[in-house]
């Protein structure tokens, strides 16, 4: 498990994806894959978790960066933008969001 401080300034993306109970489990084997081979060793990458609801029609992901150039400089890459197109036609859609910590406890 990882922490959230407000004292140790990073950023952190909450990505919500909407998808079928006939897609989640490959688009949870794609995302699985992403972190393990290539977003985890990209520069500034801190940590990250992949969450799944009953239904198995959302996956929300939490990703932590050092910083926000990190995670930009991340999604450009050919190698994402690949991926990207692929886990894009497992979803109806999907959403990143950035944030700042504002309060931790």
């Amino acid at each position: 498990m990882f922490e959230t401080s407000q004292d140790h300034p990073h950023q952190v993306v909450i990505t919500t994806f909407e998808c079928s109970p006939g897609t989640c489990q490959d688009l949870l084997d794609h995302l699985t894959d992403a972190y393990s081979a290539f977003i985890s060793k990209q520069p500034g990458f801190i940590a990250a978790g992949l969450h799944v609801n009953d239904a198995q029609t959302r996956i929300a992901n939490y990703s932590r960066w050092a910083r926000r150039e990190d995670f930009q400089a991340m999604l450009r890459t050919e190698e994402m933008r690949g991926r990207n197109r692929v886990i894009s036609a497992l979803c109806t859609r999907f959403e990143p969001v950035m944030y700042e910590v504002a309060a931790a406890y």
